[in-house]
């Protein structure tokens, strides 16, 4: 029983610190995700809580997996499993039978699960949840000095770079529009690929009856029948590209996706979800950046979900254009950002705090690159990384250390 308890305290925190740690990794995402279920069951007035619980729901889970699997804390990292658990399974279910929104969201953008798949994925977890929560009391906890000061500190850090990923966009980037990648390559079909199939039923009357039909018997020919509705429902979803929306037009209509994915040259797009909603000194910034890199010979482009008649006061001789919000919000995750193109594929992207210098932009379209002269994002990168690490060394040596029955070790790594 024993092993039993230790796979499942190694099988719970390992799930929860990875869908704690990929959310933190793009909060923003998990706030849509928020977003779109308060749209869908008409509880748009709680929109605002979308990206505090987005934070606090990958805080809760990163902790209580972390206290899980070290040992520190660990009845209480159970309590929080279990809390989880015993609210999210019977959630997951009505979103399953309901299916409001596709995808959950429970590992962000890095795995992408149905409604259904979570259910089970739940079902499953909810098996050594038990075995824990059923022998919590039979569990040696690691004693150490300043468990609480341990958990605090890394709550914290934890928050801290939830606040650097939505600063400097995600550390890593699970979105179908990263760097390096040629987006007219994503947006193809291959050949053979399945298509979505649909089944269309026709709703008919006759005497006061009702009766559904389908294309093959449906009484086309028969006047008695009187025609009331028809339904489309989609049986299998077929083949679809990561990118498919992709799609940029002038507010007077021209389509310049073409132009800009086949132009031999670089294209920054500053990429503004909606514009009322950015920052005012970050917009004018923006605006600026635009101008100076246009005078550089760099084709410059304001991407934006928000109606001609808002944009208007924002006009400023630069070309804005409109795009679809969800695309938006898979190109990039800031309000305002920034996109680098050249010849359809994307060679940069930034938040307003780790756009490259103007130099730097003058520089690449003279053919004579240097340094960006921002190296925030990869200080943040090196620091987290750095302390990711040591804590997988942390959990390991506490495991080893709990396999052998020997505190010495833990003690020395706790001297704080």
């Amino acid at each position: 029983m024993r092993t039993i308890r230790q796979i499942s305290c190694i099988l719970i925190g390992l799930v929860f610190m990875f869908s704690g740690i990929v959310k933190a990794i793009d909060p923003l995402g998990s706030a849509y995700k928020f977003h779109d279920y308060f749209m869908a069951f008409n509880m748009g007035w709680l929109d605002f809580l979308s990206l505090p619980l987005a934070i606090l729901l990958c805080l809760a889970e990163f902790i209580a997996g972390f206290a899980v699997i070290s040992g520190i804390r660990q009845k209480e990292g159970i309590w929080g499993v279990t809390l989880l658990m015993l609210f999210f399974t019977p959630l997951t279910l009505f979103l399953a039978i309901t299916n409001p929104v596709s995808d959950c969201g429970c590992f962000g953008d890095a795995i992408h699960l149905t409604n259904w798949q979570t259910f089970w994925k739940n079902v499953v977890l909810l098996i050594p949840t038990i075995i824990l929560f059923k022998d919590r009391k039979q569990i040696t906890p690691i004693s150490i000095k300043n468990e609480w000061k341990v958990i605090r500190t890394l709550i914290i850090f934890f928050v801290l770079f939830c606040i650097g990923n939505l600063r400097h966009l995600p550390l890593i980037d699970f979105l179908p529009y990263k760097t390096g990648v040629r987006i007219a390559d994503q947006m193809i079909i291959p050949e053979g690929a399945e298509y979505d199939q649909y089944l269309t039923t026709f709703i008919y009357e006759r005497n006061g009856e009702q009766k559904e039909f389908t294309l093959e018997n449906y009484p086309a020919d028969d006047p008695t029948w009187a025609f009331i509705d028809q339904k489309t429902t989609l049986l299998k979803k077929g083949y679809e590209p990561p990118i498919s929306n992709f799609a940029i037009i002038t507010f007077d209509g021209m389509d310049l996706t073409n132009q800009i994915l086949n132009r031999d040259g670089y294209t920054l797009l500053m990429i503004a979800k909606k514009l009322d909603e950015a920052d005012s000194k970050k917009l004018l910034s923006g605006f600026e950046t635009g101008k100076f890199v246009e005078d550089a010979g760099i084709n410059f482009l304001i991407l934006t979900s928000t109606s001609y008649d808002e944009a208007q006061k924002y006009m400023n001789g630069l070309q804005f254009c409109a795009v679809d919000e969800t695309t938006l919000k898979t190109m990039l995750r800031a309000n305002p950002g920034y996109m680098l193109i050249n010849n359809g594929k994307i060679e940069g992207k930034w938040s307003s705090s780790t756009l490259p210098q103007n130099e730097w932009f003058k520089s690449i379209a003279l053919g004579e690159e240097t340094s960006k002269g921002n190296n925030v994002r990869l200080l943040f990168s090196i620091f987290y990384i750095a302390i990711f690490l040591y804590l997988v060394l942390l959990i390991l040596v506490i495991n080893i250390q709990k396999y052998f029955r020997s505190k010495s070790l833990i003690s020395r790594l706790f001297r704080l």
